[in-house]
């Protein structure tokens, strides 16, 4: 268990796969906005949970493990949500209802995230430069 922002969209099933795309480059961006390294993982059918799709996770690198670590998975669960919850929608007044498609993705896990911070940007002298995103929440370029 971790805190972290969730991201979740209704969307017409025909532009379900565009939008999981759209999901998963919203949470890519913090980690470039952040300048971590990190990698994209489509998930194979037998990585992925039974109401999926499809699934992205996201994953930074970290130093310590010597290796890439989850830290954001975005999924389309097309309309396997939608059946259980009733969640219906009209193209048009006229049309019939027809079941959305869910998507759900984990924006950045905030701990994994101030981790790979730390790490990634750690100076010899044990100091960490502050990556130029967060400067102005930060009041300086350095901590420690």
């Amino acid at each position: 268990q971790f805190n972290k922002v969730e991201l979740v969209k209704f969307v017409d099933p025909e532009t379900s796969y565009d939008e999981l795309e759209k999901l998963t480059n919203d949470a890519e961006r913090v980690l470039q906005l952040l300048g971590l390294p990190h990698r994209v993982v489509c998930l194979s059918s037998g990585d992925i949970g039974f109401s999926s799709a499809k699934t992205y996770d996201i994953e930074v690198w970290m130093p310590s493990y010597g290796r890439y670590v989850e830290i954001s998975s975005c999924s389309n669960f097309e309309d396997f949500q939608a059946r259980r919850a009733s969640i219906r929608f009209k193209k048009t007044p006229k049309d019939k209802a027809q079941l959305v498609h869910t998507l759900n993705g984990s924006g950045v896990a905030i701990g994994r995230t101030v981790a790979a911070i730390l790490e990634n940007y750690q100076n010899a002298d044990g100091t960490v430069t502050v990556p130029e995103a967060l400067v102005p929440y930060m009041g300086t370029d350095k901590i420690g």
